[in-house]
């Protein structure tokens, strides 16, 4: 495992790096679901870029992926969930605060996750065997602190239609931060900089920070308290595992 590992870590700064080189230039946009789903010529190709990779290296391999329809159930064999740029609105508009995304699972079971903050260069990476590193610093296990010196993630429309109670827990802490990007949001989950995070997403937005997040003491649900299903785009929470009780007091 270590060496696939290595070879994931390899691949997603292979991959930065082609969208650095890539994004002043000249790249096709189009409109997916509504005018704020939008998917580049730079998505499409990054995600090629990485499942050749892949299969080059491992071509009894699978994937779920964000664009062109790729999906394999995650319980099914070897399995590789990619998101070639997470917060595209966000690479878009101010060319900044979007991530690439890889998460590894066998049979089910997440084996580590990867997060890349493209123009930070910060690799959030580990989970399963691996302890959670962003760059070159261990990440710490979540320990308890109050909510009213502590910031939450949002999603803005979830915030503003109160779902499922979430702006009344929001009310229990310091404030709120929206950083229109599922992997940037629970990046700062895990490295202390928020409490949790909710959001309306799909598996390859919340597949690498659900593993990662175990390590350290976090747990991936739905709104209501299931587990996600890895399918379908849906409403959850990335929270601390030992906060969970206190915030389904408001949100579930």
């Amino acid at each position: 495992m270590e060496s696939k590992f290595l070879f994931a870590k390899s691949l997603i700064k292979e991959a930065g790096l082609f969208i650095k080189d890539a994004m002043h230039q000249d790249f096709d946009i189009e409109v997916k679901a509504d005018e704020t789903d939008l998917v580049t010529s730079l998505d499409k190709q990054c995600q090629e870029l990485m499942i050749k990779a892949i299969l080059k290296a491992y071509p009894d391999d699978h994937f779920l992926a964000e664009e062109d329809d790729v999906t394999h159930p995650i319980s099914d064999g070897k399995v590789w969930v990619l998101d070639p740029i997470d917060g595209t609105v966000n690479f878009i508009a101010q060319q900044d605060h979007f991530a690439i995304m890889i998460a590894y699972y066998e049979n089910g079971v997440g084996q580590f996750g990867l997060i890349l903050d493209v123009m930070k260069d910060v690799l959030y990476s580990g989970g399963g065997q691996f302890d959670v590193y962003a760059n070159d610093v261990k990440l710490e296990t979540y320990h308890h602190r109050s909510f009213k010196r502590s910031l939450v993630g949002v999603n803005a429309q979830m915030y503003l239609e109160n779902t499922n109670g979430l702006r009344e827990f929001t009310k229990t802490a310091l404030g709120i931060r929206v950083y229109g990007g599922a992997g940037i949001s629970m990046a700062q989950v895990m490295s202390g900089k928020l409490l949790a995070y909710f959001s309306h997403i799909a598996p390859w937005d919340y597949a690498a920070a659900s593993i990662m997040g175990e390590k350290l003491g976090y747990c991936l649900l739905t709104v209501t308290g299931q587990k996600a299903d890895f399918k379908n785009r849906q409403k959850v929470m990335f929270v601390p595992k030992e906060e969970l009780s206190a915030i389904q007091k408001f949100v579930h």
